[in-house]
């Protein structure tokens, strides 16, 4: 995969109205459970690979995040809570059935490894972003820049436009 092209000017996210933010991460407590929590480990690829090939699923893009070794994240930006929760739901999707066998698991495995997720609905008028000298970045790469100008060029500006 080639490197994104880094633009010589400052930019913003072309975001509009809510954004919707959705951490998902896990944590191995202990290594030895190998078969509680490389199941796990290998199930959120699978789980992307289906959303990222459903254009109308929802998701506008993804950032892999790392703490050490044992704890293993994404950061995904979703179109609407609607879209997030009816894939978190669909019975005929990756989830459901992945979720199911990590319930089974974690019983079986008395802590041997974690998960935890978080979801924001940021309102519009409530997020700001400014990149300089970056290819395209967690919102912006979920949907695209424009020039700072265009929301103000200072923070306090953006955030006080009500325009993000």
């Amino acid at each position: 995969m080639g490197m994104a092209p880094i633009p010589d000017r400052r930019v913003t996210a072309a975001a509009e109205g809510d954004v919707v933010v959705f951490l998902i991460g896990m944590r191995i407590n202990r290594w030895r459970a190998v078969r509680h929590w490389l199941p796990t480990l290998i199930a959120m690829p699978r789980m992307l690979k289906e959303l990222s090939r459903d254009g109308g699923s929802g998701l506008l893009g993804l950032r892999g995040l790392a703490g050490g070794l044992r704890v293993h994240g994404v950061v995904q930006y979703w179109e609407s809570r609607e879209k997030l929760l009816a894939y978190a739901s669909d019975q005929g999707g990756q989830h459901r059935p992945a979720w199911a066998a990590f319930n089974r698991r974690v019983r079986a495995s008395k802590g041997g490894v974690g998960i935890w997720h978080e979801t924001y609905i940021v309102p519009a008028g409530s997020y700001e972003s400014v990149y300089i000298d970056m290819p395209p970045a967690g919102l912006a790469a979920a949907w695209g820049v424009e020039p700072v100008g265009w929301r103000g060029e200072r923070a306090a500006q953006r955030l006080a436009s009500g325009a993000v």
